[in-house]
């Protein structure tokens, strides 16, 4: 039989009879030349090759914040995103004199933008490379049989880091990414700019408009755009951060279109989307549902009743704790909207009908159940096994994850242990080329880091573990601070807090010189501190390492397991099985439409500047500046403006389409048939949040911010008229 790849699989399931269905699909560039046909009939008139094109028109002007998506838009290295993508830079230059997070900013000129401290990155994909065959192919035996998970995942691990540092001599960062559950592995070259800089971002009352209220909601009134400028050496080259550095020259860059979005038109977007999750069993989205979701989301509540009550009339710990209080705001709310559609909106019992169909296919034919009947019940066995400490093991994560200071400890000691290795023996999260970017953490860290903030947080989730039950238990916390299963709750909290009173008052690892400091010291010299946070670090280390060790093996099977689950879905399905999004390249197409969102209730696809003026109260998340707020005024009284849509009779301020997206496609670009940009994609709808799991053909929407909105804003309201001329438009 002849050998058809993924790729064309799709395209001639694309040709067949599925035309008529809802475009699900977060695409790799090099698949949408195989959707022409689907492209054609939506009525798309362009070339579908151009996407594929790493380095040319439009996709060489996508770029990747580590997080978020943007794009350039000027030649001399503007860059475009979410303003919600830009609270770490003005977190870094707030004080609670000049608080950036609530007034903005603007640079009138080159030498005011700001630099967004260590750790901020450009990265501009450049080349892929399939190299599945070098990972996973000619995998050695053990006495003619395949090799245990745990020695297989070292092979792998190796293969990977072997051919990441080849790719690397090139200069560029390098990742080897799995696709299709490691059915698929490719290797991604990316451009890292590390000199990136704040040159424009709304006040909240235009670029935060609505708050967590109108969050994953529509109809929504947010500007949610900034401007960063990348910079380079005077050689052109990446360089790090110098007041002499000079304006990044990227070769292609979009031209933003003064005509934005209208209802009926096709769009495509353009960026990095960060995880969806459609490819995992019906007992994995079970488990989630039953036991992770309302875990997180009890745990989000918990956290931000604490971080309101310790940054309380406190300004300094307010700018500290904004950014993380935000992205629990925002996981929560999109949290409860996931498991809402797990379980009132029936994507889990969907879940479940479709698995059945394919291990009824599977059982259908007896060659199919040789090849494939034993991946769901290994599979099941495995999340079985997980389940039985996962109480342990989540509140374990989550001490690193609560307290800065204990992690950087963590960080450093394991990073003691691994220097006196080869580089290629080391873990990959501590070889040479992830130095520069721990130390940058540590010297950030001082932006974000507050012995009241870890200490609150800390002393919830040591809480947390003083309720775990016996056999299942964090046995060296419970050996540092006294602790033991059936341990009276007031008891509890009085051993901890004065285990956290003693810790924080004698730790000196809260100044940036000492931690910095604890990057050069060898494993021997950090045992020998004395230090209560460093010797929590120690005590927990070796539980975190058998944790490690089995989450490799872990690894190990499903590396086995995974691939082949995957190969029976695209057998069953013909090949039309899209890639789940793994934070790489990705384009994704639709139509700019509204919805019917529930019973008697349709939503249209457009808001406009007078719903801006009828939700503003002048308090709290809907306390629109004056400066806009005398705009539109004098908009009302006549001022002409480019931007205004006579269809509308207004400014148009956001809009939905039916586009494929989630968390990390925040800032990506919303590009017309001329691969001009014309909004800015920032959210999704709640009621179909749960699409990360299973696409819901029907009702799932995308929220864009109008570039027309974006350019009002700049010209009419905050004066940076000036980088809409830099832009090209007059």
């Amino acid at each position: 039989m002849k050998k058809t790849s993924l790729f064309t699989l799709a395209a001639l399931a694309l040709s067949a009879s599925t035309l008529a269905r809802a475009d699900e699909g977060m695409w790799m560039p090099q698949q949408i030349p195989d959707l022409a046909p689907r492209l054609r009939e939506i009525g798309y008139s362009g070339d579908p090759k151009i996407f594929a094109d790493l380095t040319g028109h439009p996709m060489g002007a996508i770029v990747s914040l580590g997080g978020c998506s943007a794009s350039f838009v000027s030649p001399d290295g503007l860059i475009v995103t979410n303003h919600h993508c830009v609270q770490g830079s003005l977190q870094y230059n707030s004080t609670p004199e000049r608080n950036l997070i609530e007034n903005g900013y603007l640079a009138r000129t080159r030498d005011e933008e700001l630099w967004n401290g260590p750790g901020s990155r450009v990265f501009v994909t450049v080349s892929v490379r399939e190299v599945t065959d070098l990972v996973t192919g000619n995998m050695p035996k053990k006495k003619g049989k395949e090799l245990p998970p745990r020695e297989r995942y070292d092979v792998l691990e190796r293969r990977i880091k072997d051919l990441t540092a080849a790719c690397e001599k090139s200069g560029l960062r390098c990742n080897i990414q799995s696709f299709f559950e490691g059915l698929k592995y490719f290797e991604l070259g990316l451009m890292e700019i590390n000199d990136v800089r704040l040159v424009y971002a709304p006040p909240a009352g235009i670029g935060n408009y609505g708050g967590e209220t109108d969050n994953w909601q529509w109809p929504r009134h947010t500007g949610d755009f900034s401007f960063y400028r990348a910079y380079v050496g005077k050689d052109g080259k990446p360089a790090p951060y110098a007041k002499d550095n000079v304006p990044y020259k990227p070769k292609h860059f979009l031209k933003v279109s003064a005509a934005g979005a209208n209802p009926g038109d096709l769009i495509l977007v353009a960026g990095y989307p960060g995880r969806t999750f459609r490819h995992e069993t019906f007992a994995e989205v079970k488990e989630r549902t039953e036991w992770t979701l309302p875990r997180g989301i009890a745990r989000s509540k918990e956290t931000l009743a604490i971080l309101d009550e310790v940054t309380r009339n406190n300004k300094e710990l307010e700018i500290k704790a904004e950014p993380r209080k935000r992205g629990l705001n925002n996981g929560l709310t999109k949290n409860q909207g996931v498991l809402q559609g797990l379980i009132k909106g029936g994507l889990l019992a969907e879940k479940e009908a479709r698995e059945k169909a394919l291990l009824d296919w599977i059982a259908a034919e007896p060659g199919r159940k040789t090849q494939y009947g034993d991946i769901f019940p290994a599979l099941s066995a495995m999340q079985a096994e997980q389940e039985k400490t996962r109480e342990r093991d989540s509140t374990f994560y989550a001490l690193y994850r609560s307290a800065e200071l204990l992690n950087a400890a963590d960080d450093a000691y394991r990073l003691a242990l691994e220097k006196p290795k080869k580089d290629a023996d080391r873990d990959p999260a501590y070889q040479e080329r992830n130095w520069k970017r721990l130390r940058e953490r540590f010297e950030r860290m001082q932006k974000s880091y507050a012995p009241e903030l870890d200490k609150a947080l800390l002393r919830y989730i040591m809480m947390e573990g003083a309720g775990l039950p016996a056999g299942v238990r964090i046995d060296p916390l419970d050996k540092l601070v006294g602790l033991s299963a059936g341990l009276a709750k007031e008891e509890a909290r009085k051993k901890i807090d004065a285990f956290l009173e003693a810790t924080y008052s004698k730790t000196s690892l809260g100044k940036p010189e000492v931690r910095l400091a604890l990057l050069e010291k060898s494993a021997a010299e950090i045992a020998k501190m004395d230090d209560p946070v460093v010797k929590l670090a120690l005590a927990l280390h070796p539980m975190a390492e058998a944790l490690r060790e089995k989450e490799k093996e872990r690894v190990g099977q499903r590396s086995i397991l995974r691939p082949r689950h995957m190969q029976a879905l695209l057998a069953k399905e013909g090949g039309l099985v899209a890639p789940d999004a793994n934070s790489t390249l990705r384009v994704t197409f639709g139509r700019v439409m509204g919805v019917d969102s529930k019973d008697g209730i349709t939503f249209k696809p457009q808001t406009t500047l007078q719903g801006v003026l009828d939700k503003h109260t002048g308090k709290d998340e809907f306390d629109a500046t004056q400066k806009l707020l005398d705009a539109a005024k004098a908009l009302r009284a006549g001022k002409k403006t480019p931007y205004f849509d006579a269809r509308l009779k207004d400014v148009p301020v956001n809009f939905l389409s039916d586009v494929d997206t989630t968390g990390g496609n925040s800032g990506s670009a919303v590009l017309n048939q001329k691969g001009e940009l014309i909004g800015l994609l920032f959210d999704g709808t709640y009621e179909t949040v749960a699409s990360d799991f299973l696409f819901d053909k029907k009702k799932t929407r995308s929220i864009q911010v109008d570039s027309r909105y974006m350019l009002w804003v700049m010209t009419e309201v905050d004066g940076a008229r000036h980088l809409v001329e830099e832009m090209g438009i007059k």
